[in-house]
Formats: structure tokens, sequence, C-alpha cells
């Protein structure tokens, strides 16, 4: 008997200290639950909101930051029309945003007025051939948004100097532009190989192309597109050749101010769109057509016919739509101002869709 009334009363303990434990492990699992819970409430996606684009609204147009005068990027007509490859890309940026290609007002900048004017809100965003680095990220208070044009540094020189590389330019005058990334990309040249040169620094891009058209100096140094865009500007430019020689990496796109990351979203992503038309084949011409007609689930989310990608962003539902209508695709914007359509007729190489043939660099990021 003793020993009956031993093991129920082991038994009884057992149970005891069993349910002890469970509620121990209750309380601390409600515990744990309100922690995680806590947690997960702290680390949800933060809403989709952006002052600058608040302000471009309330505003009704959008200010971009262009080139005061670059051939074939930003520059104006004899009508007073702002035209190339930039001027083109804040059209389709201010369609996607207010549904309007035309409400933007173009301010030009120089390269040294450009990084101060978007930290001062002068502008809402800088679309002026201007180089993506890692220093102006850190130090210039702004933020890229993507590339959209790929080019390299190069050298302009006169045809009857009969050089055959940039590495024969021993004791030459090379004119650059003052705070930009070919003044530093030259000085890295030359020094790399022990070549003297006197550079020539000037304030912009049309004072370094009178000063070599003045023979002020032996060679203009400057991203190629532009030296391409400078020649064409020459009394004679048959008498000018680009020489061989590209001595930096140049990825051009639009940069924004820093602090406002729904908004960088907002220019990138119209950026991305116009790309991603030229891949599907979604032209200026044939955008409505398609959003009523095409079953392709890519062309229809790009165009708004399914899905809530524009709203979303605070955008309208077609504003894709709207961009790729006002502008043209990528290929179309590029021909039109650099390419065989234009003065510069510039190939597209590195420019050439991801898979063209041959294969470029220009990839659309997925819209989905």
């Amino acid at each position: 008997m003793r020993a009956e009334a031993g093991r129920r009363a082991r038994t009884a303990g057992v149970a005891l200290a069993l349910g002890l434990a469970a509620a121990a492990c209750g309380d601390a699992g409600r515990e744990a639950g309100t922690e995680t819970e806590t947690v997960v409430a702290a680390t949800e996606a933060p809403a989709f909101a952006s002052p600058t684009l608040q302000a471009v609204k309330r505003r009704g147009r959008l200010n971009c930051g262009v080139h005061e005068g670059l051939v074939g990027f930003a520059y104006t007509d004899n009508r007073g029309e702002w035209r190339g490859f930039d001027a083109d890309f804040c059209r389709a940026l201010a369609a996607a945003v207010l549904g309007d290609p035309g409400a933007v007002r173009f301010v030009p900048l120089t390269s040294s007025q450009r990084f101060d004017a978007l930290r001062g809100g002068r502008i809402d965003v800088l679309w002026r051939a201007t180089s993506w680095t890692m220093s102006r990220e850190i130090s210039e208070g702004v933020r890229f948004a993507g590339v959209n044009y790929y080019d390299g540094q190069g050298f302009l020189v006169r045809r009857s100097l009969d050089l055959a590389s940039a590495q024969e330019l021993n004791g030459a005058r090379v004119c650059v532009q003052r705070e930009t990334t070919s003044e530093l990309n030259a000085a890295d040249f030359f020094r790399a190989r022990s070549i003297d040169y006197r550079p020539v620094v000037v304030a912009n891009e049309e004072a370094a192309r009178t000063a070599y058209q003045r023979e002020d100096c032996d060679a203009f140094s400057a991203d190629i597109s532009a030296l391409a865009a400078a020649r064409t500007l020459l009394p004679n430019p048959e008498q000018h050749a680009i020489l061989p020689d590209v001595i930096s990496k140049e990825p051009l796109g639009p940069a924004v101010k820093r602090g406002d990351e729904a908004w960088t979203s907002v220019v990138r992503w119209t950026l991305n769109a116009v790309v991603l038309a030229e891949e599907l084949g979604v032209t200026a011409a044939n955008a409505d057509r398609l959003a009523g007609e095409s079953r392709d689930p890519q062309i229809r989310r790009l165009l708004g016919a399914e899905g809530d990608i524009g709203p979303a962003m605070g955008l309208s539902r077609t504003w894709a739509k709207n961009a790729i209508e006002a502008s043209g695709n990528y290929g179309e914007i590029f021909n039109r101002n650099l390419g065989p359509d234009s003065s510069l007729d510039l190939a597209r190489g590195l420019n050439a869709q991801w898979n063209a043939r041959p294969g470029g660099l220009i990839y659309a990021l997925p819209i989905r």
C-alpha cells in the first residue's frame, strides 16, 4: 500500500511539474508572440510617399535640369524649343508624372551649377549627361536613378597632326572642362603613363570647343558623344578626328536629391519603362493599340491594361504608356537624337539592347 501511495504521489508531482512547465511555456509563448508581433509591426514596409512628387503635382510642372547647350543631348532649336536625348527623357518623365509631356520647365545648368541646383530645389531631376560616380553620391548629396547612356572619354584632334593614339600627345595642350570627370580622367591617363601634358581648363563645353577651334589647345578631351557633337559645330568637321583611345567609363544618367527614395523610384522606373518598351516592341505609334489588343502579360502590365503598378507609385495606371507615347521607346529616342536620324550618327555600341546582335548594356529591370 505504501508503495502504491508513493507511486501516486510521484505521478501527481510529475503532473504538477508538467503543468507548471506548460503554464510557464504558455506565458513565455504569449510574451514571445507579443514581441514577434511588435517586431513585425516595426518592420512593415513604409508607405510609398514622395515629397518631390507631391510638389511636382501641386506645381503642375516638372523642373528638369539639362545641359546649357550640347547637340544631341540638350539644346534649343531655331524656334527656341528644347531638343535632344536628355530633353526627351525629361518629357517622358513629365508625361509619366503629370500626363502631359509639355508640363516641363527646362533649366539649363553648367557643370559647376548642376548639383547645387538639385540640392537647393531649383530642379526636381538632373538629366544633364552626368556620370554616375561613387564620390558624387557620397559628397554631392545626390542619388542616381539609373543609366540611360554608356559613354567613355576620348580625344578630338586635328587630322593634320597625324596622330594614331592619345599616347602620342606628349607635351600637348589639352582642353578640358572645369569640375568634371573629364578633367580628372585626363590627369589620371597622362600620369599613369608618365606623359607630360598641359591642361587648358575652361568653364564649359562651348568654351572648350572655342579654345580648340582657336588652336589654344592641341586636343579636346571629353565624353566621346560630346566630342562628336562638338565636331559637327566646327567649320570643317572632316578635318578633325576622334582618336580610338577610350580612357574611362562614363555611365550617364538622371540624378535626384538624396533623401526622397520614392522619387528616385519614380524616375528609375520611368527610365526602365522606356527601355523595356523597345525590348517588347512597344513604340509611340502602337502603344495605344497594344494596350487594348496585346495578350502578352509584360506588355499589358507596362501599358496599364492590368495590374496596379502606377497607382502604387502615386501615378496613373497609364503612367508608362504616357511616357512612351510622349517620346517613344529607348531606340526611338536614341535614333532621333544620337543615331542614324541625327547629325551625330552614332552607333548604338554599348547602348544596344542586351539581347541585340551584337548585344549592348541596355537592360530593363523587370516591371511586375
